[in-house]
């Protein structure tokens, strides 16, 4: 049977992901390959060889290059359009879709000063400056991060992106950035699947903000609504139509599914990335990075950590019991005594593998984009209550307990906002590259405080959820 769209080279997606890792580390780490491909049980220690996949490459800027373009090829090379390779999908494919634009101008009024929701007020001023302080003073936001979004509020020009067109995938995300770019006066396009409830929202929205915001529409179309796109069957066609939208594009992948889908999302987007890149030269590229991944973090993050540790030494009395009880996997130190640089390996085992690929595909197109001479907006995003997030009842409750371990869980309106901010300071202020991967993704980092926590993430987790469980009762 012929299968259409975008879809794994067979039915076990496992099978793939270890083969993408195992590809990945290859070169960079021939043991580590090895031990990818041995491994018996991926579901229940996939974890592991995610980690060891950022650990390779510290100290060694080419091998963490190397892993992610290795990485990205066994990817593309294995996924299949049509019954064709992924690979040649958008300049080979037929098109059974054809798009043209339906552009929407907003009828608000431009808003010319950065302004954060956050607990019921808008910040701005000396406000945003205050609480910008206060997160960095309590580890939940990096300096550079602060840094950032001071630099646009000093610069509030920037926030119309002027000459930039900003291509939104996954529009109707709530992590995206959409909503503010509209209200700033920004150029975007707004794409997302062609379900009617969700392109009369996205068309209302368009008309509330300040920009003019440009959407796909369907010449032929036996859905829905005549708007809108779906990334893994209309993939050639949106290649097309963007080929064709004017401006300096930024193609932003702020699309999210369940289970492996969001792999699929996530190599559809990347396809296009790829495109785009070859065909317009000047084409941005932007990311929102998971917390629940894992990433090098600096001395500073890790004195805060040991200063958390030490203080929660001498509070805590049931921090010692609970370890023997637990056989030490319950409150471990986050970090080495004495280290430089550390490892934060917060992934979520609930979240899955699939999710754990989606997103490390995203910050491997991001490092081989950066290493080419691209514009690349990556920053690191906090843990937010998302609808996606708090359907899952077990990552609700850690959600609602993680605050009794230095963790602040954000509300979407705070974290698209602050995070929209980011983008324009990445697209505006000009930073040269760094010189390992793992500064960059390091650098506007709002990790919610999952960085600079006493305990190694997952070993509060459970307790975080126990301790939430309560909350989310009362």
């Amino acid at each position: 049977m012929s299968r259409s769209g975008l879809h794994f080279p067979t039915e076990s997606t496992t099978s793939t992901a270890r083969d993408v890792l195992a590809d990945a580390l290859r070169k960079a780490d021939p043991v580590g390959a090895r031990a990818v491909e041995q491994e018996t049980n991926w579901r229940r220690h996939y974890l592991a060889h995610y980690v060891r996949a950022v650990e390779a490459g510290i100290g060694d800027a080419a091998a963490a290059r190397r892993i992610a373009h290795d990485g990205l090829r066994s990817a593309q090379d294995q996924m299949r359009f049509d019954e064709g390779p992924l690979t040649e999908a958008i300049d080979s494919a037929p098109l059974a879709q054809m798009l043209k634009s339906h552009t929407v101008e907003g009828e608000g009024e431009v808003e010319t000063e950065l302004s954060v929701p956050y607990r019921g007020e808008r910040l701005r001023g000396a406000a945003l400056e205050a609480q910008l302080d206060e997160w960095v003073a309590r580890g939940i936001v990096t300096v550079s991060c602060a840094e950032a979004v001071r630099t646009v509020m000093a610069n509030p020009e920037w926030l119309r992106l002027e000459g930039d067109t900003v291509v939104v995938l996954g529009a109707g995300a709530e992590m995206g950035p959409l909503r503010a770019l509209q209200r700033w006066g920004a150029e975007t396009v707004a794409i997302d699947l062609p379900r009617e409830d969700l392109q009369e929202r996205l068309v209302e929205q368009a008309r509330e903000g300040a920009g003019r915001t440009h959407l796909p529409a369907r010449i032929v179309t036996k859905a829905s609504a005549d708007t809108g796109a779906d990334l893994l069957v209309d993939l050639p066609a949106i290649a097309e139509w963007l080929d064709h939208v004017p401006g300096r594009l930024v193609l932003g992948n702020y699309a999210y599914a369940d289970g492996a889908t969001h792999v699929l999302v996530s190599m559809a987007a990347d396809a296009l990335a790829e495109h785009l890149l070859a065909h317009r030269p000047d084409t941005g590229l932007s990311f929102l990075a998971t917390p629940t991944d894992v990433y090098v973090v600096a001395a500073e993050e890790i004195a805060l950590a040991e200063q958390a540790y030490r203080k929660r030494s001498v509070t805590s009395a049931a921090r010692t019991p609970l370890r023997v009880v637990s056989g030490g996997r319950l409150l471990q130190r986050h970090y080495a005594p004495g280290v430089d640089i550390g490892t934060c390996d917060a992934l979520v085992p609930q979240q899955g593998p699939n999710y754990a690929l989606a997103k490390r595909l995203q910050r491997w197109r991001a490092t081989d984009a950066i290493a080419s001479g691209a514009r690349v907006s990556l920053n690191v995003a906090p843990a937010t209550r998302t609808r996606s997030v708090v359907k899952n009842k077990a990552l609700a409750a850690a959600y609602a307990g993680a605050h009794r371990f230095g963790v602040e869980v954000f509300d979407p309106a705070t974290s698209n906002v602050l995070m929209a901010a980011l983008l324009v300071h990445d697209l505006r202020a000009d930073v040269p590259p760094s010189d390992e991967p793992w500064q960059d993704e390091h650098r506007g980092a709002a990790h919610g405080g999952l960085w600079t926590a006493a305990y190694h993430p997952r070993s509060a987790l459970g307790l975080a959820a126990v301790l939430g469980i309560g909350a989310l009762r009362g």
